[in-house]
């Protein structure tokens, strides 16, 4: 599938008025995120903006980017409504112009690629991360399948490719302190499209 199918996809989800995955953060990445100094955060792949503006309101510096302009569109009327500020860019990662090393922190969440995308995008994420900078991440896990045949609410990708195993994760961040990588399985309740019993990787690990 190529990208411009893609972000139709996504225009499509997110041009509803309701809020595909809610409004709220991810649970998982606001119990971490809490955890650390304020700084500058990454979220790629953002959608509708809610892990974006729950950062802000901590008073994160917070860049987000995706290939939606809807999602956009919703991150900021989410953001404005909150009284926050988004620096919000539409694009891939290897079109956007951030500065190597300038992230405290980038937040991958539910970001999910081809094989040939994820060979990429995780060695940018890589570079724009300083030392000493966190990856707080979760994702569904290639065991996840299973959950979404029996469950369809729960949602996640349907191809095998856009999932991701413990091996592949840990392979993107070889140069860091894992703190935490595990699958685990989990009840989502996040808005009408994550709802029900799944399985996830999660990985908290700091730049060295």
């Amino acid at each position: 599938m190529d990208l411009q199918t893609f972000a139709n996809q996504w225009n499509e989800r997110y041009k509803q008025p309701e809020y595909a995955y809610g409004t709220e953060p991810n649970v998982f990445f606001q119990h971490e995120l809490e955890k650390l100094p304020l700084g500058k955060i990454l979220l790629p792949a953002e959608g509708e903006g809610r892990n974006a503006v729950f950062a802000a309101k901590l008073g994160w510096i917070v860049h987000a980017f995706d290939i939606s302009i809807e999602g956009k569109n919703k991150a900021l009327l989410l953001a404005n409504h909150q009284k926050v500020t988004l620096d919000y860019q539409i694009g891939e990662i290897t079109q956007l112009n951030y500065s190597p090393e300038s992230f405290d922190v980038i937040g991958i969440i539910y970001n999910h690629y081809p094989t040939l995308l994820k060979k990429q995008y995780f060695p940018k994420f890589h570079q724009l991360i300083k030392k000493g900078g966190w990856v707080i991440m979760e994702v569904f896990s290639k065991n996840h399948l299973q959950y979404n045949s029996k469950n369809p609410k729960v949602g996640g990708p349907k191809e095998f490719d856009l999932l991701y195993s413990l091996d592949e994760v840990k392979s993107f961040f070889t140069n860091y302190e894992m703190l935490l990588l595990e699958e685990t399985e989990v009840e989502l309740n996040e808005g009408i499209y994550h709802v029900g019993k799944g399985s996830v990787i999660r990985l908290v690990a700091k730049k060295l």
